[in-house]
């Protein structure tokens, strides 16, 4: 789950902000520096890389379910469902 405590988000905020992708590139690049770090200062071990994996997922699912899916439900909307997956 990605809602570490407000008391500990600060440390993390500015930096974020800080960040400047422009492109989908960089921003795979980021992402995969930050994990590729963190597996450089935890250990490279099967529990370490299945972590950083299963977090990857994690980060994927929760931002489809909070961002992709109401996006799409207002394309659905705004031009129609397919035929078949009418609710």
């Amino acid at each position: 789950m990605p809602y570490i405590e407000q008391k500990d988000r600060p440390d993390y905020e500015k930096p974020i902000e800080q960040l400047n992708p422009e492109k989908a590139g960089d921003l795979n690049y980021i992402l995969s520096r930050i994990c590729a770090d963190y597996i450089a200062r935890k250990g490279k071990n099967y529990a370490n890389l299945n972590e950083v994996m299963g977090v990857v997922a994690c980060v994927s699912q929760e931002f489809y379910r909070r961002v992709v899916a109401p996006y799409e439900d207002t394309k659905i909307a705004a031009n129609g469902d397919i035929k078949g997956f009418e609710m």
